[in-house]
């Protein structure tokens, strides 16, 4: 009887889950191939699930395209020494990370430059 009523629960919980199972469960980063983008912070969002950092980049057509950084939670990145004031706007870094699968100007930043030299893990 329990385990009737264990598959019953689970089955009920099941559905749930589904948004942290999309959320996770396919990368949408190549994170095996990662690159780098440099260019000028336009923007922070410090904010759950994930910090976005939005980066005017300059592109080869004398032009420049904006490529949206995401970084891990904002828990995580006070955990690696980052304020919410870490990077600013107008700010000059260098973000290493993997792109986007579908080649769109998203990335998975997993360390960015600061102007300063130093090197902070996302």
């Amino acid at each position: 009887m329990r385990k009737m009523v264990a598959v019953f629960v689970a089955g009920l919980l099941w559905p749930a889950a589904s948004p942290v199972r999309a959320h996770h469960a396919e990368p949408l980063y190549d994170m095996n191939n990662p690159s780098t983008v440099k260019g000028e912070v336009g923007k922070v969002e410090w904010g759950n699930p994930h910090v976005y950092i939005y980066l005017t980049v300059k592109n080869d057509r004398d032009g420049a395209d904006v490529w949206a950084l995401e970084l891990t939670s904002p828990n995580s990145l006070k955990h690696n020494g980052w304020k919410s004031d870490t990077v600013k706007p107008g700010d000059e870094i260098a973000c290493t990370g993997g792109q986007s699968k579908a080649r769109a100007r998203t990335m998975r930043c997993a360390r960015i430059e600061l102007p300063d030299g130093r090197k902070l893990k996302t």
